[in-house]
């Protein structure tokens, strides 16, 4: 199988890179390398590849930003992949697309499953759910991974901007009433892969099981909770370590507006895949300790 990973120096990008190694050729692009502004230089990427899956693991990040820069945050997290599913299309072969809890609104009292309404709140929520409503609409086989609170030893992400404040600040204020599922990109990844290995050269499969699934972490906490989580196992390998005061979103004011609840309900996965993710803080000792 040749694979085309578009995005391969993101967290979870780059974790595929391992994990899809082993199921075939794998032919990566970064941002140096391949611009997802560029519509024309996609399809040319993909048409001299002229690869049997497509997994597209790029994506705007920068949720405040996008507020500002909102036709960029468009072009990457909407129009690209609507392009690569086009492309994805006339080539008949799959697409795999990684989107966000931030398209809901963060109303619900229990997990959002796949079936409920979206709602973004955010310009970066609304285009990444333009994007996976571009991929549904094109008709390829595809498979959209939600994910949530992603975060790795490598890269811009909360677990490494704590342990950074850790060496410098004495106190810390951390958002309490935001809830949600701190996620492992390797565990995305590995699950990616996992899927992948199932639904290779069997398009029944596919006709039965492409769509939109939830992949996260099992349990939930709030940023305090994740923020303390990590300080927990920082202090007992010697590390210095801040007091944590738990503050409500109010007094944080941010440009792009966040969902209290981001927890999701991964049971279609199960379901569909016989995969689940462990424990968030079982998943947070193997990132510190290793």
């Amino acid at each position: 199988m040749k694979i085309l990973l578009i995005g391969g120096q993101g967290q979870v990008g780059f974790q595929l890179q391992r994990s899809l190694a082993c199921l075939g050729e794998l032919h990566t692009t970064t941002r140096q390398s391949l611009d997802l502004a560029d519509i024309t230089a996609i399809r040319e990427t993909i048409n001299a590849i002229q690869p049997d899956l497509i997994v597209n693991a790029a994506a705007y990040t920068a949720v405040d930003k996008a507020e500002q820069e909102t036709e960029l945050a468009q072009k990457i997290n909407a129009i690209a992949p609507a392009v690569m599913a086009e492309e994805a299309k006339k080539l008949a072969i799959p697409l795999v697309y990684f989107s966000t809890d931030y398209v809901f609104d963060g109303s619900k009292a229990s997990p959002w499953v796949e079936t409920d309404a979206t709602g973004p709140l955010s310009h970066y929520g609304l285009t990444k759910l333009e994007g996976e409503q571009a991929i549904v609409a094109s008709g390829c086989d595809h498979l959209i991974f939600r994910t949530s609170w992603v975060y790795d030893r490598r890269g811009h992400n909360f677990l490494n901007t704590m342990l950074r404040l850790a060496e410098e600040r004495e106190q810390l204020n951390i958002v309490e009433d935001q809830i949600g599922t701190p996620t492992w990109s390797r565990h995305i990844a590995d699950v990616t892969a996992q899927a992948l290995v199932q639904t290779h050269n069997n398009e029944a499969f596919w006709k039965q099981n492409s769509g939109i699934y939830h992949l996260s972490a099992a349990g939930q906490t709030s940023w305090k909770g994740f923020a303390e989580a990590i300080f927990q196992i920082a202090e007992a390998d010697g590390r210095r370590v801040p007091k944590v005061t738990g503050i409500p979103t109010a007094d944080y004011p941010t440009p792009a507006k966040r969902p209290l609840n981001s927890c999701m309900n991964n049971s279609k996965l199960k379901q569909h895949f016989g995969l689940q993710l462990p424990d968030w803080q079982q998943s947070l000792q193997w990132v510190l300790q290793s």
